[in-house]
């Protein structure tokens, strides 16, 4: 899908807005049933999170599969009963600034020559490795992807700082302009506060 489409598959889906808490909510329901939701900062703009939900093939709603933020943790009450994986694991996680897609990896305690970041332009994704073998990560750039935008290998850049290595991504400014774009559609949108949601039964 190229970047118009992918334009026009925003603007024809039906949203719903929230402002809460500083944030502004936006969900979003595609033609294909498909959801998106994300959360932009009041003040700054900024995306701060956004996940994607899809039901199955028997009508099942999905879990939110998160794209940008932080990852989903499981509510405290359940942690005490089930087998969870060690803080000090490397934690994924992807955070963009309005330049750059960013991916930031926590608890990686190694000097930044171990690392090696690079472009796989015919699988479409960035891979991660270290030379001590000890972390390997590989993962696409869905907004290129669902723009259908190549992959340039200038535009990746990485530095290691307080155990988390932060890979950067220069977005295309297609992508720069689409993102405009769809800030101004979000601000169009009658946000509601939390508690006037007109919330209806099926």
């Amino acid at each position: 899908m190229a970047v118009q489409s992918w334009i026009d598959v925003l603007k024809s889906s039906q949203k719903t807005a929230l402002v809460h808490d500083g944030k502004r909510k936006i969900h979003y329901l595609f033609a294909d049933g498909k959801e998106m939701a994300e959360e932009y900062d009041l003040k700054t703009d900024e995306l701060l999170s956004r996940k994607w939900r899809q039901k199955s093939t028997l009508g099942v709603q999905g879990v939110w599969q998160v794209e940008v933020g932080e990852p989903m943790n499981l509510p405290a009450a359940l942690e005490s009963d089930v087998i969870k994986e060690n803080c000090s694991n490397p934690l994924f996680m992807r955070k963009d600034t309005k330049s750059s897609f960013q991916w930031r990896i926590r608890n990686l305690p190694y000097p930044k020559d171990v690392f090696s970041v690079s472009l796989t332009p015919s699988e479409r994704c960035i891979i991660i490795k270290t030379t001590n073998k000890k972390y390997y990560k590989k993962f696409s750039v869905p907004d290129l992807d669902r723009s259908e935008l190549p992959l340039d290998a200038s535009a990746l850049s990485y530095t290691h700082a307080n155990n988390t290595l932060i890979v950067s991504y220069q977005k295309p400014k297609e992508i720069v302009t689409l993102e405009q774009e769809l800030l101004k559609e979000v601000k169009k949108l009658k946000g509601t506060s939390e508690g006037d949601v007109d919330c209806k039964t099926q």
